[in-house]
């Protein structure tokens, strides 16, 4: 009896687009660097998954677990998305914070030529390049570290003249032509603790911790960030200890909540210091606020296009939790034996 041998059959490869890998690969995921690699046949390049290349036909793609393996194909190294070393938008940022420390450093607004100089790039690709990192543009971002330094300055007790001309302002006329803008009320009230001012306020996560946001009825008066919720409370109190807080106005809540939703991008600045992130993410907040006019009521879709996020509709849509102390006195004396009662959710709604 003639043995007949058996086959071995070799288990046929999964399709490439059949790979979870390659999900995350038409999404560009940034998250995915770094964990594996695909290479094209027909072009000849080895990529990062968020290469922002045209998408290839993944009949034509092989997905590798390590840079080796990729290498080993003999083909050459994407040049877009450098998958030998760090990625080109990584690099971008790193350049991105350098022109923010200039910023910062400088008593002057630096020009956006000596800016781009400084990071060597051209005045127009560091523009695109630094609102593309941030969202912002580098003169939003210059006003918006001055600004910080003028309330910086008021709240610590300088005079109004002094906060101005540490902050950068060379003209008085410049300054109290922005300052109800940055301040939400008059310098003045603002260095007294927001004497008769009532200055309603809403408080909630995001992705860069705890957030309140707090009106006067001139504009936005503060952005804070911090990890504890009731803190900030008690930090929005010391800086404004003789106006009327008022928490728990629903419809404030709400127009908050939606801003949030809208610039709420983690894939912006992800690269960044986090110092960076939280004054970029305290822009974005003010301004979008700022550009909601005064007793109006606004879509989703309508502040979506106002802010340059008009595919953030759907992720706009926020949902408020938690209980929150009624009335116009709501905000509970500095007292550490005291907690504050409320909650206020601005994460993403379902």
């Amino acid at each position: 009896m003639t043995a007949v041998p058996q086959q071995i059959r070799k288990q046929m490869p999964r399709p490439v687009a059949d790979d979870p890998r390659w999900a995350r690969v038409l999404a560009r995921d940034k998250a995915a660097d770094g964990h594996f690699w695909y290479s094209v046949s027909t072009t000849g390049v080895y990529c990062r998954p968020s290469c922002p290349s045209r998408t290839a036909n993944p009949s034509n793609v092989q997905l590798h677990d390590s840079l080796a393996s990729a290498k080993a194909t003999g083909f050459r190294a994407c040049r877009r998305c450098n998958p030998d070393g760090p990625s080109v938008e990584a690099e971008n940022a790193t350049l991105v914070a350098k022109a923010c420390r200039i910023i910062e450093m400088s008593e002057e607004e630096p020009s956006l030529e000596d800016l781009a100089e400084a990071v060597g790039m051209s005045p127009g690709y560091f523009h695109r390049v630094f609102k593309a990192a941030t969202g912002l543009t580098p003169k939003s971002y210059a006003a918006a570290y001055r600004a910080n330094k003028v309330r910086e300055g008021l709240v610590s007790g300088n005079s109004v003249t002094d906060a101005m001309y540490d902050a950068g302002f060379n003209s008085s006329g410049r300054f109290y032509e922005k300052s109800t803008g940055m301040l939400g009320m008059a310098p003045s009230k603002y260095r007294a603790g927001g004497a008769n001012e009532e200055i309603r306020f809403a408080v909630g996560q995001s992705s860069l911790g705890a957030i309140l946001v707090a009106s006067s009825k001139k504009g936005v008066a503060a952005i804070l960030l911090g990890d504890d919720a009731e803190e900030l409370v008690h930090d929005l109190q010391d800086r404004f200890p003789k106006a009327s807080l008022i928490g728990a106005d629903k419809d404030y809540e709400a127009m908050v909540a939606r801003v949030i939703g809208f610039v709420e991008a983690p894939e912006i600045g992800l690269d960044l210091p986090l110092d960076i992130r939280g004054t970029v993410f305290q822009q974005r907040v003010w301004q979008a606020l700022q550009e909601i006019p005064v007793g109006a009521t606004v879509s989703y879709a309508e502040l979506a296009q106002r802010i340059g996020a008009a595919k953030a509709v759907r992720a706009s849509r926020q949902r408020l939790c938690g209980e929150q102390p009624r009335g116009r006195h709501s905000v509970p004396p500095r007292d550490p034996q005291r907690r504050v009662g409320f909650r206020i959710c601005l994460g993403r709604g379902a």
